[in-house]
C-alpha cells in the first residue's frame, strides 16, 4: 500500500518539482537587459550600470538576469538582494521555470567594485 501511494505521489507530483541551479552573470533591468542606457537617455546623467537598472525599475521595469548572452526574467521581483546587487556580477542560484528564474539565493562574484 506505501509503495502504490509513494509512486502515485511521484505521478502527481512530476514536472511540478525543479532543482535548483546557480549560474554566473549580471542582475539587469528589463528596460536594458544585457547593455544599459547612455547617459543621455537618463536626462544626460551618465550612471554606473547598478544606478541605471535601479533607475529602471523603479520606472517600471523588472529586474532580470542575464547570462551567456541571453535575458531571463526574475518572477520573485521582491526577492531580498536584487536591487542591492542591481549591475553587478553573481552567483544567483534558483530554479528555472520555462525562461524564467525564481531566485533563491545570491552571491557577489569576487570582489565587489564599487557601485
Amino acid at each position: 500500500m506505501a509503495l502504490k501511494f509513494t509512486l502515485a505521489l511521484c505521478a502527481i507530483t512530476a514536472g511540478t518539482c525543479f532543482a535548483s541551479e546557480t549560474w554566473t552573470g549580471k542582475i539587469s533591468d528589463s528596460d536594458c537587459g544585457a547593455k544599459h542606457k547612455s547617459a543621455a537617455e537618463h536626462g544626460g546623467k551618465a550612471m554606473s550600470d547598478h544606478d541605471c537598472a535601479v533607475a529602471c525599475v523603479k520606472g517600471g521595469g523588472k529586474y532580470v538576469f542575464v547570462t551567456n548572452g541571453k535575458v531571463y526574467p526574475i518572477t520573485n521581483q521582491t526577492f531580498s538582494g536584487l536591487e542591492e546587487h542591481a549591475g553587478h556580477t553573481v552567483k544567483l542560484t534558483g530554479d528555472m521555470q520555462a525562461d524564467s528564474i525564481n531566485v533563491t539565493d545570491i552571491k557577489m562574484n569576487g570582489k565587489m567594485k564599487g557601485k
